[in-house]
């Protein structure tokens, strides 16, 4: 995926999305205006990350990590560190942090689909300042059969969590939103093989 592919994929996300007007804009025009905006030091405003809403091929359920230092449930993801294939990144984060291999894209018409766009701050540490993360989601399927192997340093957990009651589960608007967005698009879309 190159960058205007990705602008184009957002924008055609923009489309089925119009109340996200505001996010949407920002992430534009961060790739619009910042050459640098794939690579983890590029903080002003910030940089683009990638990340999966992960999905059971048998069951629909949601894999969800906890992460380690921001302490909450969150989907898998991550930095691009300076790849401009975001999809691309979006893999490589869910194969690192659950040590599973066989994912599926779930797609759209002609192609892969950006499931969500997030903005979100990111508090000051270390010498790294105050930063954003402009985060673009797909949505993947795998099998949960298959064993989860976390990464230590940056998860204390890894979890299959039924689809139904994500919303009630967490207080976190982000993953609600991405339940619902997911439930509706895999309401049209069959399960892969399992």
């Amino acid at each position: 995926m190159t960058r205007p592919e990705l602008i184009a994929l957002l924008r055609r996300y923009a489309l089925r999305h119009p109340g996200e007007d505001a996010t949407t804009n920002r992430v534009l025009a961060l790739l619009e205006a910042e050459p640098r905006c794939f690579e983890r030091d590029a903080f002003h405003p910030g940089h683009i990350t990638a990340s999966a809403w992960i999905v059971s091929r048998e069951s629909r359920a949601v894999l969800l990590t906890h992460h380690r230092k921001l302490d909450r449930w969150l989907q898998l993801g991550g930095h691009t560190d300076g790849e401009v294939d975001v999809l691309a990144s979006a893999l490589r984060e869910a194969r690192e942090e659950s040590g599973l291999g066989d994912f599926g894209v779930i797609p759209g018409e002609g192609g892969p689909v950006v499931l969500d766009v997030d903005v979100h701050a990111i508090p000051a540490r270390g010498d790294e300042p105050a930063h954003e993360h402009h985060d673009i989601r797909f949505l993947l399927e795998t099998s949960e059969h298959a064993p989860l192997e976390r990464q230590q340093a940056e998860s204390k957990a890894l979890r299959w969590f039924p689809a139904a009651g994500i919303e009630a589960r967490f207080s976190e608007e982000s993953l609600a939103r991405m339940a619902r967005k997911a439930a509706r698009w895999l309401a049209r879309t069959p399960p892969g093989p399992a």
